[in-house]
């Protein structure tokens, strides 16, 4: 069963919050974060502490851990962000377009983590643990929340449902990409304690949905600090991460699309030829094929769109092998595009759907690509089966919308 903890959270002042907030540091390039450089308030300058060093300074330097450290600690001095002064849970709710989905902000077990109880759907690279150890460590904090989620359970969704009924929010404001957050502390002892049995009773795993990076790294800090006896009875802070946990029903992923940078010296009328083999292609035009079911791909090649949908025997039945992102992988960016391995190839380049379809007519049509590809989204079934079956997605499978906001709530070690 899950084990979670309240902490004490290190928040923004309510007249900050909004101030505060930023996109999680890792769907931001650096060039975006330097935007808001000279905003005194913003949380990349803490995430993404390079944006006040010199440009030519390696991002994954210690100097750039130490800034980070540097800049969290005049945030705390100068009363940006004050800790609360009892261990609290956090009800987070984001609203996009009408529709809402509402999480509880905690601290989960990394034990739950490396027994499995916390399931995973990706494996992750050193690299990018290890920029988010060194975070952890030189700040001692956790500044990113992971997005976990849970099969819908009754009593812990009442207790949810009946404080935010109940109680005021201590956030509420909508970013500038119209997205509202709003925020609950629950600091009442016995509701604490109510929400913390329930997890323990009623809800037997979790899935991360997005973070295997930050849930990894938080891993191996608590592994390294329990070898160094930093840990005795196993409940200080350190054996937590920072997460945000949401029932599934309430939970929508968008597409995850692909563009590929050449053809493999292939021309588009000799790509589309070799693409048949596989796929029933139908050439739409300026028509834009956003796909409407599974196995269906839409396809922009040099100024117009395909319809493609994938033949019997291109795909298996098994959790893997169904997936849309595999049929793809398997039966174009490996057999035709020569791209074995997109976690490391150069020649692809991911697009998240929040990014619409025109982002990738943008990418052919600037000659940064040659073809794109539109998929099917994966659904949170898909993701909970290939997590239960100890399998892995491919690698960029699943973009959850809306993103969760740095800096609303951090988690110190």
């Amino acid at each position: 069963m899950a084990k979670i903890t309240p902490f004490k959270g290190l928040r923004p002042t309510k007249e900050l919050a909004s101030a505060v907030a930023t996109l999680p540091y890792d769907v931001v390039s650096v060039a975006e974060a330097r935007e808001f450089k000279k905003d005194p308030y913003n949380f990349y300058h803490v995430t993404r502490s390079e944006i006040d060093l010199p440009e030519n300074v390696d991002v994954h330097s210690i100097q750039v851990y130490e800034k980070a450290k540097e800049n969290l600690d005049a945030m705390v001095q100068d009363g940006t962000l004050i800790q609360d002064s009892e261990p609290c849970y956090y009800i987070y709710e984001l609203v996009m377009d009408g529709r809402s989905q509402t999480g509880l902000i905690c601290g989960s077990s990394i034990d739950d983590y490396n027994n499995g109880i916390i399931k995973k759907h990706e494996f992750t690279r050193p690299e990018k643990e290890l920029d988010r150890i060194n975070h952890i460590s030189i700040t001692g904090a956790q500044t990113g929340v992971v997005f976990l989620a849970y099969n819908d359970c009754e009593s812990v969704e009442r207790v949810i449902a009946e404080w935010k009924q109940e109680h005021q929010p201590e956030y509420d404001f909508t970013a500038t990409d119209g997205i509202r957050h709003i925020l609950w502390v629950i600091n009442d002892y016995a509701k604490v304690a109510n929400i913390t049995r329930y997890f323990s009773q009623d809800v037997p795993c979790t899935y991360i949905a997005d973070g295997h990076h930050r849930a990894a790294s938080a891993a191996k800090v608590c592994a390294e600090r329990r070898e160094n006896g930093y840990s005795v009875s196993g409940e200080e802070s350190l054996n937590y991460f920072i997460t945000c946990i949401f029932p599934a029903s309430q939970l929508k992923i968008m597409d995850y699309n692909r563009v590929a940078k050449d053809l493999n010296g292939m021309v588009p009328g000799e790509f589309v030829q070799a693409l048949e083999k596989d796929f029933v292609v139908t050439r739409t035009g300026t028509e834009v094929v956003k796909p409407a079911q599974p196995h269906e791909f839409g396809m922009f090649l040099v100024d117009a769109w395909y319809k493609l949908v994938a033949r019997p025997g291109t795909f298996t039945e098994d959790p893997i092998g169904i997936l849309d992102v595999t049929i793809l992988q398997d039966n174009v960016l490996d057999k035709l595009l020569n791209i074995k391995d997109p976690r490391v190839d150069k020649r692809i380049d991911f697009v998240g759907g929040i990014r619409g379809m025109a982002a990738l007519e943008k990418k052919v049509s600037s000659k940064e690509a040659d073809v794109a590809f539109s998929l099917y989204p994966v659904s949170i079934k898909q993701l909970f089966d290939i997590a239960d079956s100890g399998n892995v997605m491919p690698p960029k499978s699943t973009w959850f919308e809306p993103k969760l906001r740095d800096g609303l709530v951090v988690y110190m070690i």
